[in-house]
C-alpha cells in the first residue's frame, strides 16, 4: 500500500510540473528586477537624492584613487618654480630605466628622437613639423621635465592622461639620462 501511495504522489508531482510548462506562453518570472536592471543616467534626477545634484558630486578636497596633488600652476612662473624646486620622489632602487625607455619610445621619441637629439619622425631631421631641439642644448632639470610632461609646453601637449605619476617620473629619469649622455 505504501509503494502505491508513493508512486501516486510522485506521478502527481511530475504531472503538475509538466503541465505548468507551455511553450506557447511565457513562463512566470519571479523578481524581474534582478534580471532586468533599471538603467540610470549619470546626472539624472534620482529618488535617492530627491533631485539634489549636489549629493552626487564628489566631496570637496577629495582626490581620486591613483592621483596625487600637483600644486604647481601651469604658468611660466610655475615652470620656473618646478625647475628650481621639484625633485623626483623615486629613489635609485625605484627607477627602472628599461620602463622609462619603453615609455619614452611610445610617447616621446616620435618628436624628440631615440637619443633626445630632436631628430624624431616629426622633428628637425625628418618632416620638420615641430622643433623639439636637442636635450644637450636645453637648460632642463627633473622638475622642469615633469612640469612639461604634466602640462605640456609650446607645441608639446600634456601627457597627464596617458601616464600616471610613477610613469611620468620614470620618463623624467630616462630623459635626464639621455641629457647626461648627450653632454659627454
Amino acid at each position: 500500500m505504501r509503494s502505491v501511495t508513493k508512486i501516486a504522489v510522485l506521478a502527481l508531482v511530475l504531472v503538475s510540473i509538466v503541465s505548468c510548462k507551455k511553450d506557447t506562453r511565457p513562463n512566470y518570472q519571479f523578481m524581474p528586477n534582478m534580471y532586468e536592471p533599471v538603467p540610470y543616467e549619470t546626472y539624472q534626477d534620482a529618488k535617492a537624492f530627491k533631485g539634489d545634484m549636489e549629493a552626487q558630486l564628489p566631496v570637496e578636497g577629495t582626490i581620486p584613487r591613483g592621483f596625487s596633488i600637483y600644486d604647481i600652476e601651469n604658468t611660466n612662473e610655475g615652470y620656473e618654480l618646478a625647475k628650481a624646486t621639484l625633485a623626483s620622489p623615486l629613489d635609485s632602487t625605484q627607477v627602472d630605466m628599461e620602463r622609462g625607455k619603453e615609455l619614452y619610445g611610445i610617447y616621446c621619441s616620435i618628436c624628440h628622437g631615440n637619443q633626445g637629439k630632436g631628430d624624431g619622425q616629426l622633428g628637425l631631421g625628418k618632416r620638420e613639423l615641430i622643433l623639439p631641439g636637442n636635450y644637450a642644448d636645453k637648460d632642463i632639470t627633473d622638475g622642469s621635465i615633469y612640469h612639461v610632461i604634466y602640462y605640456g609646453k609650446g607645441q608639446m601637449g600634456s601627457y597627464t592622461n596617458q601616464l600616471n605619476e610613477e610613469e611620468r617620473w620614470q620618463v623624467v629619469a630616462y630623459v635626464s639620462k639621455l641629457k647626461a649622455d648627450l653632454e659627454k
